[in-house]
C-alpha cells in the first residue's frame, strides 16, 4: 500500500524524513531526538511508526499541555527520561511595567538572531506579563548571548527548571458551520463571519496557516481535523462531519479559539 496516498503532498518530505529516522534507530540501535515538531508533525510521525514492536515514540516539550515538542524515536528496550528530551526553560526579564510584549514580537526577535524555528519550542506568556521561551539545550549558549532585545525593550534572560513552566489550557468553543464548499476562503469567512473578499486577501497576504504551514492559495481543499490559523481573528478546527443541511450545505462543528 502506498503511505503517501493518505497524505497530502506537501507533507511527503517529512514522511521521507520519518522514515529515514526509523530505518536509522532500527538498524543503530540507538534513539532519535527530533529538533521542535509541530502538533501535525507530531501526529505524522506517531501514524507512521505507530504502535511498532521494535521502534517506539515520545514527544515532551516541557509540559503536558505544549504545543510543540521533541520527538524521541527509540529502541523498545530504553525507557526514555525528561532529561533525554534536552530542554531548557527561559524566562524574559524586561520592564513589563512600562513595556508591553506580544508573542509575535517574540518570535520575530528570535527569528532575527538566527534561530531556527526548530530549535525552540511554545513561547509562553500570561495575564502578569510573564514571557517563557522552551529551547533546545544544544543553543543554550547561543540565545544567552543573543538575544538581547526584543522589539525596543532591553532583556535578559533569566534559566528556570522546567518544573517552573507555564501551563497553558487549550480551550476551544465549538459552535455549527454551514460552507458552501471547504475551499480555504469559504471556512474563514463562514466561520469568522467575513466578506469572501476579506478572506481572500487575509490569505493571500500570508497571514493564514493550515496545520501550523502558510497556505496563500484561497480555494486550498481543508479536510476535517484541520487546524487553520487566522492572524488578527484566532484559530479554529474543523472537528466533525455533521452531514448537509437542508440547503445542501456542508455542516461542520468548528472548534474556535482566540
Amino acid at each position: 500500500m502506498d503511505i503517501y496516498q493518505h497524505y497530502r503532498k506537501e507533507e511527503h518530505a517529512f514522511i521521507d524524513k520519518v522514515l529515514e529516522w526509523k530505518a536509522a534507530v532500527e538498524f543503530q540501535y540507538s534513539p532519535k531526538l527530533t529538533d521542535f515538531l509541530d502538533p501535525r508533525e507530531q501526529e505524522i510521525i506517531n501514524l507512521i511508526i505507530g504502535d511498532h514492536s521494535d521502534v517506539q515514540v515520545k514527544a515532551f516539550g516541557g509540559s503536558t499541555t505544549s504545543e510543540r515538542k521533541r520527538v524521541l524515536i527509540y529502541p523498545s528496550y530504553l525507557s526514555p527520561t525528561e532529561e533525554d528530551f534536552q530542554l531548557s526553560l527561559y524566562q524574559v526579564d524586561y520592564p513589563s511595567k512600562f513595556v508591553k510584549i506580544e508573542h509575535p514580537q517574540v518570535l520575530g526577535s528570535l527569528m532575527s538572531i538566527g534561530l531556527k524555528r526548530s530549535k525552540y519550542g511554545d513561547i509562553l506568556l500570561d495575564d502578569d506579563n510573564i514571557i517563557q521561551i522552551v529551547v533546545s539545550k544544544e543553543v543554550d549558549g547561543f540565545i544567552e548571548v543573543n538575544l538581547q532585545s526584543i522589539g525596543k525593550a532591553s532583556v535578559t534572560l533569566k534559566k528556570l527548571k522546567l518544573e517552573d513552566i507555564l501551563v497553558q489550557k487549550e480551550e476551544w468553543i465549538e459552535q455549527s458551520v454551514s460552507f458552501s464548499s471547504l475551499r480555504l476562503d469559504v471556512v474563514i469567512s463562514s466561520t469568522f463571519q467575513l466578506s469572501r473578499q476579506k478572506a481572500q486577501a487575509i490569505i493571500q497576504n500570508g497571514q493564514v496557516k493550515v496545520n501550523w504551514r502558510i497556505v496563500e492559495n484561497a480555494s486550498f481543499e481543508c479536510k476535517e481535523g484541520d487546524i487553520i490559523s487566522v492572524r488578527g481573528h484566532g484559530r479554529l478546527k474543523l472537528l466533525n462531519n455533521e452531514g448537509k443541511s437542508k440547503k445542501d450545505k456542508l455542516r461542520y462543528t468548528v472548534g474556535k479559539q482566540k
